[in-house]
């Protein structure tokens, strides 16, 4: 498991949390705890989920980020997965999977305009 891959930075009162270029299995397991993690600690009203380095998505992946951000909706927050690539977003179509309710930005900056902030 890729522990150090992971980093949760607490931005005003949003996480920005930087996906990996190639996550594995444990990997997306260890975001998703961190998340949750820093959202009780930090009490923030988002998560930005940048995925701008990812060139692919599986089932598992998108599964979790869905979850993550249910979570996220359950602790108070809301979830913008931003960076998303053309080719992730192909793939995403085409197996049929859903990011539930978070939102979509084409950056991060976009991203922490949705949420409401700004750097």
């Amino acid at each position: 498991m890729a522990d150090d891959n992971i980093s949760v930075i607490k931005i005003h009162d949003v996480l920005l949390v930087t996906v990996p270029p190639d996550p594995d299995d444990g990997s997306v397991n260890i975001l998703q705890y961190k998340v949750l993690k820093g959202m009780e600690r930090h009490r923030v009203k988002g998560l930005v989920l940048d995925i701008s380095a990812c060139q692919t998505v599986d089932s598992f992946f998108a599964r979790v980020i869905a979850e993550t951000a249910q979570m996220v909706v359950l602790m108070g927050g809301q979830t913008v997965i931003a960076g998303m690539q053309p080719s992730v977003a192909i793939t995403a179509t085409q197996l049929g999977l859903k990011i539930g309710n978070a939102l979509t930005a084409l950056t991060v900056e976009h991203a922490l305009h949705k949420i409401g902030t700004t750097i």
